[in-house]
């Protein structure tokens, strides 16, 4: 099977050691519950072209593992496909989904409702007792997900598989560049995170400097974190909107997104836990809240400089926790004021406030 042979064949351990996972996953699936009671959501975006291929080797591996015969009668795996199609798609996702639907036979049931319905729709008409599904960890769907996760309350009842959960954007490249898979042609025009022609554009960190107007490959995105940059900031009243089916990549956003910057050289020591920064993410995520990012960083204004920068290139609001007074360690402030090139004014009781 040409995906496995691949992974194989890499040097890159720790896709190797993510693409075990995820088999595993795909091939626990089904174990569990009959071929024809599991779908497949696919949504033509990066990371469901890799859970693509990941059910198709793990469907091989799965066979295989049974003896049965002529395993390489299974190198495609015709699973149930599910594709919410919307008027506000790219144009270029409906063509890579129905062609690629067509070049490994998968059976597509395409669904032009809103998602709650479309799903009552399908377990109504055919029995599904599980859902493959491209979610990763920093999605705005993933808050609370495992591996194998019910339906939301309120949903109908299903079992959201989610094999590439704990999947990197790097993982995510990796994978397709190793394997040689086809994905959307999108991603070669610098779109990093793929929505609706209404919200997204190519991400401007992968704009050619040489003449302004091309753009980098999304594969050449440095930091994974920052692959929501072409996506325009949107509040959405629904946080549960899609149950973990996406229409389009990462569609579904709740309601604020926010990274936490801890600053402390006794929290890199170890001499003292990071109480306050845990507590804050448990608020945040109580609130409705999506912590994308946590960083702790030292008492240093260039670290906190850094890693305020590098976060308000995202969407994210940020949380600043430690090195707020009036000592002379105390040095957040005037990393703030570094990344936003502003200078800090002095009050005479010694406390630094932002000018």
């Amino acid at each position: 099977m040409e995906i496995d042979a691949a992974v194989r064949a890499s040097s890159d351990s720790r896709l190797r050691t993510k693409y075990d996972s995820a088999v595993y996953v795909v091939q626990r699936a089904f174990a569990l519950y009959p071929f024809e009671e599991i779908s497949f959501s696919f949504n033509g975006g990066k990371d469901s072209t890799v859970l693509l291929h990941l059910i198709r080797a793990g469907y091989y591996l799965h066979k295989k593992s049974g003896d049965e015969a002529h395993t390489d009668t299974f190198q495609n795996c015709p699973l149930r496909t599910i594709y919410f199609e919307t008027p506000c798609a790219f144009p270029e996702i409906n063509s890579f989904t129905y062609e690629t639907v067509s070049t490994y036979g998968l059976p597509l049931e395409t669904i032009r409702l809103d998602f709650k319905s479309g799903l009552e729709g399908l377990l109504k008409n055919k029995t599904t007792k599980a859902i493959f599904i491209g979610t990763r960890i920093g999605d705005p769907n993933a808050v609370g997900q495992e591996q194998f996760s019910p339906s939301s309350p309120g949903w109908p009842p299903f079992m959201r598989v989610n094999p590439i959960l704990d999947w990197s954007y790097r993982d995510v490249w990796s994978f397709l560049l190793t394997c040689k898979v086809k994905y959307c042609s999108l991603y070669d025009e610098g779109y990093t995170s793929i929505g609706s022609i209404y919200d997204t554009v190519p991400n401007a960190l992968l704009c050619d400097s040489s003449n302004g107007k091309s753009f980098r490959p999304a594969y050449m995105l440095s930091d994974g974190r920052l692959e929501r940059a072409g996506r325009a900031k949107k509040t959405n009243s629904n946080s549960a909107g899609s149950n973990g089916i996406n229409s389009t990549e990462g569609e579904q956003i709740i309601s604020r997104s926010a990274s936490v910057i801890v600053v402390g050289d006794e929290i890199l020591f170890g001499t003292v836990e990071d109480k306050f920064g845990a507590a804050l993410c448990k608020k945040l995520h109580e609130i409705g809240w999506q912590v994308s990012h946590v960083a702790i960083v030292p008492n240093e204004t260039d670290s906190v400089a850094e890693e305020v920068e590098r976060c308000k290139s995202t969407d994210d609001a940020v949380f600043l926790v430690g090195g707020l007074g009036p000592l002379h360690s105390d040095i957040s402030l005037a990393g703030v004021a570094k990344a936003f090139g502003v200078r800090l004014c002095c009050a005479d009781y010694h406390k630094e406030i932002m000018s």
